[in-house]
This record gives structure tokens, C-alpha cells and sequence, in this order.
């Protein structure tokens, strides 16, 4: 089998294509045929060890995957070889990968491999954000930054679905057509200069309910400022770059909440309940009722292009591998 891994974490330029023998999936694991596997911004970063969690050497880039079964360890039920599912996997830039078996779960016949490649996380952080965190309810406004990118796409899908009427915020008119495209209501332009009066205008001279931010740049106290009384401000990532601070007066005055959305602790201390929201959220795949965006594909021996492409926030959704050949991956 073909995977990419380096021995440093110095440079995307440091991975490389090996061969390398099929892993074996021990007790409680199973080995994936890989279709596709999501590029996102945080595997990028954690290619580069510039994520919190610095990842064991050598890595192998990826986590989340879409493929098929192909073979079972001791004590894992509930699956057969064939089957499609997605996975976290130990290393998804891989044509085989290993993951618990606790994190395959089947995905319904409707939703392709590309899709669900990009899926798990993003529409996790979305629902857990938007419904545990920040108790969105129906008929409240939804503002979310960083809109077109993958967990911007979830949250805007997943924001309707919950009821709320959403804006989104972007930086190009490319990706405010994208993100009215899955559903939006309305776009704004993310520029700081004169963002408090143009949302306002939107919302009625009120501002939004909540606020969900994957970017935390330069719009982030702006876009605080904005909120209406109780507002909710989600702190999702930060793409935008240096970590911004908010003056704790802002919360005070608004009786608005900065509320910390941490999809891998979730997922961690909470894995109960992360298990059923992801069931309950291919379910809405499934029924049709959420339809995940595509961002570019890159051919497996274009991997390099993928992360650097990931790192550089520019994709329309989240950005896919293909490591299957182009005809299994659908």
C-alpha cells in the first residue's frame, strides 16, 4: 500500500509517498480501504506541529475518512468487511488505515464518499455548538464567520435546520454565493470597516442572537459588539490568525456570553453523546434533509497541494483527497 508520512514537522515539503506494508487491526480496530479522506485547516496545522496536540513521530497526515470495511479485529461487532463508513482513522493519507472501531460508523447510501470525507467533524461542531452551547432556538438570528469554509458550511446548514435565520459573513462574493447557496438568508461582507452598521441593518437595528466564529480574527469584538442583549458569541477556532482578547466589560454591558465550542474534548469526555449526535446527523444526510458542499479535490499524489491549499483558508467548503481511484470515490 501507498501513504504519506515525514519524519519532522518542519515542512509540508518534508512528507513523501512510501510504500509500506498493510496494517494488521488488532483487538477492537478496524482496517479501511480508504475513498477520501477531509483536508482541513486543523490537519494542516497539526502537519506542521502547529496545533495544540503535537502528534506522534513519523505522522501520517488525516484523520477523517470515508471507505470501505475491509477487515475486522477481535471483538468488533456490527460491522462487515465491504461495508461503507466513515472513520477516524490513525493516519488517513493512507490506501489502508487503521481506526477504532468505535469511531466507524456505516453512512447512508445516498451520501458519496467525498462528502462524508469532510462530514464527522464539522457537522458535530456545528450541532454541539449551536444546540448545547449556544442553545440556539428557532426564529433567533445566526450570525456565522468564515462561512464558506467546511465548518462554516455545517454550521449555516445545520443553523436552518435548527430554525434560526442565518447571515453569513465572507470575504469575496464567491463565497457569499456559496454560502447563500447552502441556504444562508442573507451575506455580508467580512470587513471590519463598517460591519456593526451594515449587520445591524440586516437584523432590524438589533444584532444577532448568536454569533458562531471559526476565525476569531479581526471581526471578532465587532462582531461581539453587535450581538443583542443575552447574545451568544461561539468561539470555534481561529483561523483568522493571532488569538484575539475581548475587553471583559463587552459580556458585562450586553449580558452576552463568550462561550467555548472544543469539538475534540466533546468528543473526548462526552463520547455518548457525540456518537448519537453524529447518528442523529447522517439520519438528516440520509433523509436528504442536510446535503454536505464539496470543496476541491486533490489526487492522492497531489497531497502536498491539498495541505498547503487547506492551510491557505481560500476553499469553498472543506477540501478533499481522493485516494481511491476517481471512479469508486461517489
Amino acid at each position: 500500500m501507498r501513504r504519506v508520512e515525514a519524519a519532522s514537522l518542519d515542512s509540508i515539503a518534508d512528507y513523501r509517498m512510501i510504500d509500506a506494508s498493510a496494517p494488521a487491526p488488532g483487538p477492537g480496530m478496524v482496517r479501511l480501504r480508504v475513498a477520501a479522506c477531509g483536508v482541513g485547516y486543523v490537519d494542516a496545522l497539526v502537519s506542521l506541529g502547529r496545533y495544540q496536540v503535537k502528534p506522534a513521530l513519523p505522522h501520517v497526515p488525516g484523520k477523517e475518512v470515508a471507505g470501505w470495511v475491509e477487515a475486522i479485529g477481535e471483538g468488533v461487532d456490527g460491522l462487515a468487511v465491504g461495508d461503507r463508513v466513515i472513520a477516524q482513522a490513525d493516519g488517513g493519507f493512507a490506501e489502508l488505515a487503521i481506526a477504532p472501531a468505535a469511531t466507524v460508523v456505516k453512512i447512508p447510501d445516498r451520501l458519496g464518499f467525498a462528502p462524508a470525507a469532510g462530514f464527522r467533524i464539522n457537522y458535530i461542531t456545528a450541532l454541539h455548538g449551536l444546540r448545547d452551547r449556544a442553545r440556539l432556538a428557532p426564529g433567533e438570528t445566526l450570525l456565522v464567520t468564515g462561512a464558506a469554509g467546511g465548518v462554516g458550511a455545517a454550521a449555516i446548514q445545520v443553523g436552518k435546520r435548527l430554525g434560526a435565520r442565518v447571515i453569513a459573513a465572507a470575504s469575496t462574493p464567491a463565497k457569499r454565493a456559496f454560502a447563500k447557496g447552502l441556504g444562508a438568508d442573507l451575506a455580508i461582507d467580512s470587513a471590519v470597516e463598517g460591519f456593526r452598521e451594515r449587520i445591524r441593518d440586516l437584523c432590524g437595528g438589533k444584532g444577532p442572537d448568536v454569533v458562531f466564529d471559526p476565525v476569531c480574527g479581526p471581526l471578532f469584538e465587532p462582531a461581539f459588539r453587535c450581538l443583542t442583549w443575552r447574545g451568544r458569541h461561539l468561539v470555534v477556532g481561529f483561523a483568522g490568525g493571532p488569538i484575539p482578547a475581548l475587553p471583559a466589560n463587552l459580556p458585562l454591558l450586553k449580558g452576552a456570553a463568550l462561550v467555548g465550542v472544543d469539538v475534540r474534548q466533546f468528543l473526548l469526555y462526552e463520547a455518548q453523546a457525540g456518537a448519537a449526535q453524529l447518528a442523529e446527523l447522517l439520519a438528516w444526510a440520509g433523509d436528504g434533509l442536510l446535503e454536505p458542499p464539496v470543496g476541491r479535490e486533490f489526487a492522492f499524489d497531489d497531497f502536498a497541494a491539498a495541505l498547503e491549499f487547506a492551510l491557505s483558508g481560500q476553499g469553498l467548503g472543506k477540501t478533499i483527497l481522493r485516494i481511491a481511484p476517481d471512479a469508486a470515490v461517489s
